[in-house]
């Protein structure tokens, strides 16, 4: 059983993005030996692919061995159905390709958070809109066709509601419904403001839930469910150090190019990422250096990733429902 913490890396570990990750690497080198990343543009959808191809790559970036994808979406946020319906499709094909599910798999979605607070209610509001089957196929057989999978759902709460670890009780619904395939859905933390509600992570390591907050819980992976386990996730928060740290560069960049070669600037091109995170953290530890910031209408946007990943879900564990049956299943 795998109950170690997440893999801290190198650099800076207030991302649960692999490619955030990846590029903070970068600025120090650039080849990560261990890593490899591809990209596309589909429309207005960048797609990454990240490799992490062994320990090295993992020690390097601080993300375990495994593929992670992120789909980037800038105008994710301004409420474009259309754009919307097209996120929907592509997730599906990517975790389609991702899962390689078999017509006969059985699948158990695990929507990861607290439903009570709004940037950490999205694996339970997901939950909600999926189109489950595993009681249909044990009462009514006949009521499906072909082109349905068995599938469950559950949101098992956190710790500080239920005071039982998420990995208990998703433990303890695995030994009994014995599922293929765990995807579970949870909020994650970005280093940037832009992808924060506008990029989707899919990963096959597994996940830590509560990493993002910097609570290292026990790991839903392989390992410890003893099935393939496949994380999907969407950043909905920013640290604050985060923020402080863009504001410092920002600050010294418009300095040096006001005041060239003054001592300030030249004193901080010295440091390096971590060094730099690091001196805001210990600014910031006297205020309460965990804390997290999302945007005031983080309401509207977790309804509409909710729907955006539910929909793609739907497509992805059902062939048999079409885009615009998935857009009435999910209301």
């Amino acid at each position: 059983m795998d109950n170690q913490p997440p893999v801290e890396s190198t650099y800076s570990p207030h991302t649960d993005m692999a490619i955030e990750a990846h590029e903070l690497a970068r600025q120090a080198r650039e080849i990560i030996r261990g890593v490899s990343e591809e990209s596309e543009e589909v429309g207005d959808v960048r797609i990454s692919r990240t490799h992490v191809m062994n320990k090295n790559g993992e020690r390097e970036i601080g993300k375990r061995v495994g593929h992670y994808i992120t789909l980037d979406v800038p105008k994710l946020r301004r409420r474009n159905p259309a754009l919307q319906a097209e996120v929907s499709r592509l997730f599906a094909e990517e975790l389609k390709r991702m899962a390689d599910l078999k017509p006969d798999s059985k699948i158990l979605v695990v929507g990861l958070g607290n439903e009570h607070v709004t940037p950490d209610a999205l694996g339970p509001k997901v939950v909600e809109r999926l189109f489950v089957t595993r009681h249909l196929f044990n009462y009514m057989p006949d009521a499906l066709g072909e082109g349905f999978r068995t599938v469950s759902a559950v949101s098992p709460g956190v710790l500080g509601v239920t005071g039982i670890e998420t990995s208990e009780i998703v433990e303890g619904i695995v030994e009994n419904v014995q599922p293929d395939v765990v995807i579970a859905i949870d909020a994650l933390a970005s280093m940037s403001l832009n992808r924060v509600n506008a990029s989707i992570q899919i990963a096959d390591s597994g996940i830590h839930p509560g990493s993002g907050v910097g609570n290292h819980r026990k790991a839903l992976n392989q390992e410890t469910l003893g099935c393939k386990v496949f994380a999907v996730g969407v950043p909905t928060v920013v640290h604050a150090a985060t923020i402080a740290n863009d504001a410092m560069d920002l600050v010294l960049s418009q300095l040096d190019e006001s005041v060239p070669g003054n001592e300030t600037t030249k004193l901080f091109k010295n440091f390096n990422p971590q060094e730099k995170w690091k001196l805001v953290q210990e600014l910031l530890e006297p205020l309460g250096n965990n804390l997290m910031v999302t945007p005031k209408e983080v309401d509207e946007f977790i309804d509409d990733t909710a729907e955006v990943l539910a929909k793609g879900l739907n497509m992805a564990l059902h062939p048999a429902i079409t885009a615009e049956e998935a857009a009435q299943v999910t209301h």
